[in-house]
């Protein structure tokens, strides 16, 4: 498979990144070495992995560590082009209920912070077309961080309080765990993960700009949500370039075709 991008019609999607989709790349956490390392290990065989949803493809790269390709795809065109670039990474504008990849070529399907926007029921049976007999499908979502108890307070008025009403709906299947969709494979029981990013203020507060209700808060109002909250993260932060450790407890569904 060749490096590189290409694109096919995507389906009708809720498109709520593209707008700032460089910034969103900037601003995001990364996920553990230690999840790829283990879902890696769940894998007999590693020639091909299928990340979909990939976004700005961090988790793209950090599965061509341990695969011989990555075929990433998201319906953005935005983030396609802003994703990060590897020479075992193949992007395509794709959605992820109708993969260009044939019939059980994948030994890996990953989704990270993404399966809440898919076609959930359709996007399971296009997994299944496309794992390999003993492929495994691992589903990944962060919800709110933590750092201690002031920042936290601050940023729990921003969410539930300021920003309640610019959520998509989707945003409540992060909140909620993904209990209520779809996983129809059967289970293999991970590890405990989790995030972790040392930021100082400026870092963090990028982080906050790039949740989508802040995007869709400042498009509403012509106010900018996380601007207004600054005073009061700076009074619950201290020093601006004070280094602090950011957490977010990762969930992973894994399984086997």
């Amino acid at each position: 498979m060749a490096t590189g991008i290409h694109s096919v019609a995507a389906m009708d999607f809720k498109d709520h990144f593209s707008a700032h989709a460089a910034s969103y790349a900037d601003a995001r956490p990364g996920y553990p070495d230690e999840l790829f390392e283990w879902l890696a290990l769940q894998c007999p065989r590693r020639r091909l992995a299928w990340d979909a949803g990939c976004g700005n493809g961090q988790a793209s790269v950090a599965l061509a560590g341990y695969f011989g390709e990555v075929y990433a795809t998201d319906p953005s065109a935005a983030q396609i082009t802003a994703a990060q670039k590897h020479e075992r990474v193949h992007y395509a504008v794709e959605s992820a209920e109708d993969c260009g990849l044939g019939d059980h070529t994948a030994n890996l399907v990953t989704v990270a912070q993404a399966y809440h926007w898919f076609q959930h029921e359709r996007f399971c049976e296009e997994a299944r077309r496309v794992l390999a007999t003993d492929g495994v499908v691992a589903l990944w979502s962060y919800a709110e961080s933590m750092v201690n108890p002031d920042v936290d307070a601050v940023v729990n008025e921003l969410h539930h309080g300021t920003l309640e009403n610019d959520w998509p709906p989707e945003r409540q299947h992060v909140l909620d765990r993904y209990r209520d969709l779809p996983f129809p494979f059967r289970a293999i029981s991970p590890p405990a993960f989790e995030m972790r990013s040392f930021w100082n203020l400026p870092q963090y507060m990028a982080y906050l700009s790039s949740w989508s209700a802040s995007q869709r808060y400042v498009k509403r109002t012509g106010t900018d949500p996380v601007a207004a909250a600054a005073p009061a993260m700076r009074e619950a932060w201290g020093n601006p370039e004070q280094v602090r450790m950011v957490e977010w407890p990762l969930l992973v569904l894994a399984g086997r075709r």
